[in-house]
């Protein structure tokens, strides 16, 4: 009698070892399908914004403006105003842009720039002038 007891009780924890290797192994595997699917739309290349051609559109405080990088250098034109800018940047999501020439008080501030959204050809950004509490928000698109 205690010989079928102790069997039975033996064919139980078989059954609950069993049981809790195959739970261990399906987590295991959704955690790892979790995380493999988890992948970003497109790999962080935001570097290729550094340099080329640019479009702000008008709207939202912001004139139409087409940009040119090169090098550690900016070109802004807008309406009949070309101003050319020193562009430094921190990483690939932050950057910081002097006037050159400044023509007033207010272009003697740098304009830090924070990108704040990638998408397959432009970005989103927040532009603070100086360290005063002004700030805007809009889109730049890669024109080339």
């Amino acid at each position: 009698m205690m010989n079928i007891e102790h069997r039975k009780k033996n064919r139980e924890m078989c059954t609950f070892k069993q049981s809790k290797g195959i739970v261990l192994f399906l987590s295991l595997f959704i955690l790892l399908f979790t995380l493999n699917s988890c992948k970003s739309e497109f790999e962080d290349n935001s570097d290729r914004f550094k340099l080329g051609v640019f479009e702000i559109p008008a709207g939202k405080g912001f004139v139409k403006e087409t940009i040119i990088r090169k090098d550690s250098i900016q070109i802004s034109k807008h309406g009949d105003h070309i101003d050319t800018l020193s562009i430094k940047w921190k990483n690939n999501f932050f950057y910081t842009l002097k006037y050159i020439n400044p023509k007033n008080d207010l272009q003697k501030d740098p304009m830090f720039v924070q990108i704040n959204k990638l998408k397959e050809n432009s970005y989103d950004f927040t532009v603070k002038i100086g360290f005063s509490k002004f700030s805007k928000k809009a889109t730049m698109f890669k024109v080339k």
